[in-house]
């Protein structure tokens, strides 16, 4: 039973921070310690059915509470102190990077290392540089389920690999407004479809990633840390002033200790 709280309240901090635009889901996983087991669940389902099933449930249902109960009051508080909250995430990013090294397997430093990091951190540059909102009328397409599917097919990646925001690419594909709407009203014949492109993108995602993680643990790793520290960058809140400079200074500090100390144990 603890296992299982504290896998829903994993979700629950996942599901209510991927609502924010420019925060990654994945880097939260990671961060927390969960993202590891995410992928093996879910690309190993058929090997270990019955654990993987309770783990994912559990999972989802944090998440899906996280959602409707944490997005909202983490909004305000981006709002009414956007800097040092802003430094809170880049702290725990910052706390999660020896847990990330330790995962590659990276013993000794390599020339290549840095590349493999300046390469994730490429990836995400230039996915911020695609234009949003690209379509003419959103409000056609987001009637229609197979755009609902495909859009979904290309959350998923945002959903499995960190660094890159979900949120922001529902904002490029004109649907970020519409999903936050259809999930106040429970709007199936919004979500449903969503939902199923987001299944079937987890899945195909996953089993790519999962094999790449099992043999070639040192560059995976490495290209994640690079998604991760791109990510950091793109919610960069500014340089604070006055005495918002010591809040900043606690507030990732504090950011930096608790994911410092959660990956420890």
């Amino acid at each position: 039973m603890k296992e299982h709280l504290i896998t829903a309240a994993q979700g629950a901090v996942i599901g209510g921070t991927m609502l924010i635009p420019g925060v990654s889901g994945g880097t939260m996983a990671m961060m927390l310690g969960v993202y590891d087991r995410l992928i093996t669940s879910v690309s190993e389902f058929f090997r270990h059915k019955r654990q993987s099933l309770i783990f994912l449930l559990v999972f989802c249902l944090g998440a899906g509470l996280g959602m409707l109960l944490i997005a909202k009051p983490l909004l305000r508080i981006l709002d009414a102190f956007p800097l040092p909250a802003g430094y809170f995430f880049m702290g725990a990013v910052a706390g999660s990077v020896p847990m990330i090294y330790q995962k590659a397997r990276a013993s000794s430093f390599r020339w290549r290392d840095p590349v493999y990091v300046i390469v994730g951190m490429a990836m995400v540059f230039l996915l911020s540089y695609l234009p949003a909102d690209p379509t003419q009328d959103t409000a056609a397409l987001a009637a229609n389920p197979l755009y609902l599917i495909l859009a979904g097919l290309i959350a998923a990646v945002a959903l499995v690999l960190p660094g890159i925001s979900v949120s922001y690419l529902m904002l490029m594909m004109g649907l970020y407004d519409k999903m936050v709407q259809a999930m106040d009203s429970l709007y199936l014949p919004f979500l449903i479809p969503l939902a199923v492109g987001l299944a079937l993108g987890i899945i195909s995602t996953a089993k790519v990633l999962d094999l790449l993680m099992t043999r070639h643990p040192r560059p995976t790793y490495l290209i994640i840390l690079g998604f991760m520290l791109a990510s950091v960058l793109s919610v960069f809140p500014g340089f604070p002033q006055g005495l918002e400079i010591l809040a900043c200074l606690l507030t990732f500090l504090a950011g930096f200790a608790v994911i410092l100390r959660l990956s420890r144990l």
